[in-house]
């Protein structure tokens, strides 16, 4: 059974990212990956992959199975976070958690798709989602800072996407020589009233739930032993 405990409003603050562009090097994400970074659709080549020496011998199988875990998780982390802000949320999610209204990043590929296009788009949805749940998770430890069970699911879940996010790299480096991919970014909640951040993190989140099946579907597949 999910438990939402929840408190008076916390007084914790700390900074995101507003929507911007750049170029981001593999190696500065996962240097950066605690704090959101910001960029728009840039792929680069070089002679010399900087993370060329950091798959895991057994990466194509941990990527498949961090992609299955994020897939088979998200319905109940988008239900637990509705329970958690308490109405008009519980009750009213078709009308307040419709994402069609803000950014998510296109995700036009499908299972014919070449692989190399496939991995592009993922790392740019992963990418994407790192810094959005940074952002949830900031606005839930203010909002519902008693939410023990919320917040330790945000954390698993950012925990697993950065290792995917990891493991995106390294196959990208490894078989397309891609050192550096420049990702977009929604807006940030940082200082939106207190209903509206609830309100972005249950967009998010409930978009979140139909891409990653999406992603589970085009992904997997290209992820099977040659």
């Amino acid at each position: 059974m999910w438990q939402c405990h929840r408190v008076a409003r916390g007084d914790g603050r700390r900074g995101s990212p507003s929507r911007g562009a750049g170029v981001v090097p593999f190696v500065a994400l996962l240097l950066l990956q605690r704090r959101p970074v910001s960029g728009r659709a840039l792929l680069g080549t070089s002679s010399a992959c900087p993370t060329n020496g950091l798959c895991r011998a057994n990466v194509l199988e941990q990527t498949r199975r961090q992609v299955a875990l994020l897939n088979a998780t998200a319905q109940d982390l988008f239900s637990l976070y509705l329970k958690c802000q308490g109405e008009p949320f519980s009750s009213e999610s078709d009308r307040l958690c419709s994402p069609s209204g803000i950014f998510f990043p296109p995700f036009h590929v499908n299972r014919t798709t070449e692989r190399k296009e496939v991995m592009v788009a993922m790392y740019k949805l992963f990418a994407f989602l790192n810094a959005s749940l940074g952002n949830i998770t900031r606005d839930q430890e203010e909002l519902n800072p008693m939410a023990k069970e919320l917040l330790n699911r945000l954390h698993n879940t950012t925990k697993t996407t950065r290792g995917l996010i990891s493991n995106l790299t390294c196959l990208l480096c490894k078989h397309y020589n891609i050192f550096q991919v420049d990702v977009s970014y929604g807006e940030s909640s940082k200082d939106k009233s207190a209903f509206k951040k609830k309100q972005q993190g249950c967009q998010v989140l409930r978009k979140y739930v139909q891409v990653i099946a999406q992603a589970a579907r085009v992904l997997l597949p290209h992820l099977s032993p040659a």
